[in-house]
């Protein structure tokens, strides 16, 4: 590799300095500071969704169908909040997004209720 020229390098320090001082990469990482408890919470959530199911399947022997909607709700927007933590997407999930849609497909409903 040749050596880097004197102006390639102080464009690059240049460019930290700029980064550094960025609203925007400050506001950035506000965000995943807001996520992150968010996420902390959502897990939470989904324990007591599985607790909760656990409840339901050994004293009526069949799942909660709205709950169930709920846990898959909740499970897309775990995804979508580590997708934007890990800079796999720009798209900030909820609340500045709408709550992603968790309906469970018939086929799944059906196929629950026969096992």
């Amino acid at each position: 590799m040749p050596p880097e020229s004197e102006s390639e390098s102080r464009s690059r320090e240049g460019g930290i300095g700029e980064h550094l001082s960025s609203r925007d990469s400050w506001l950035r990482l506000l965000f995943m500071v807001l996520f992150v408890a968010l996420w902390s919470i959502t897990r939470l959530v989904v324990f007591a969704v599985i607790l909760l199911q656990v409840l339901f399947l050994l004293f009526s022997g069949k799942r909660n169908e709205r709950l169930a909607g709920f846990g898959a709700s909740l499970a897309i927007y775990s995804y979508e909040l580590v997708a934007y933590l890990t800079f796999a997407s720009e798209e900030q999930p909820f609340p500045f997004s709408d709550w992603p849609d968790g309906s469970v497909p018939a086929d799944q409903t059906e196929q629950a209720d026969t096992e």
